[in-house]
């Protein structure tokens, strides 16, 4: 009975899950339509700022391309401070001390980071040397 309701959750969650995240704007058109920029370079800047930053809500995908509100919460206030006059730097450094440096597409290089940035040359490391103990091992019985 705990495994059918387990199964039955799982459902659901897995049918909710694509209508939470699934992309609702097309790649030429990210932004509601009243929140576009009628100039096309600005309209370019806010779409490259917002391919950098990362929704919460689905995590794998940036906000430019998440249907979730938080990222068209965020979409709209990146929109907003771009129309303040702020720069790309001062956007996410204000995202940055909302958020934390996970809703970063590419987390910076920092103490706090380094087994993030590290941990694939360590596995890769660690089979390699797995392998090699194995293969020696072998090597040494013969076969």
């Amino acid at each position: 009975m705990k495994a059918l309701v387990f199964l039955l959750l799982l459902g659901i969650a897995a049918a909710v899950t694509p209508a939470i995240c699934a992309p609702v704007f097309s790649d030429a058109a990210s932004a509601t339509a009243g929140d576009s920029f009628s100039n096309p370079a600005t309209e370019a800047r806010a779409r490259n700022l917002q391919r950098q930053l990362r929704c919460l809500v689905c995590q794998g995908e940036s906000i430019d391309e998440s249907g979730s509100p938080f990222a068209a919460d965020v979409r709209h206030l990146v929109r907003q401070q771009i129309a303040q006059g702020q720069s790309d730097r001062q956007i996410e450094d204000f995202l940055v001390a909302r958020y934390g440096d996970f809703i970063l597409m590419k987390p910076p290089v920092q103490p706090n980071t380094w087994l993030l940035w590290l941990a694939p040359f360590l596995v890769l490391g660690a089979g390699g040397a797995v392998a090699w103990t194995t293969v020696k091992k072998a090597a040494s019985r013969g076969i």
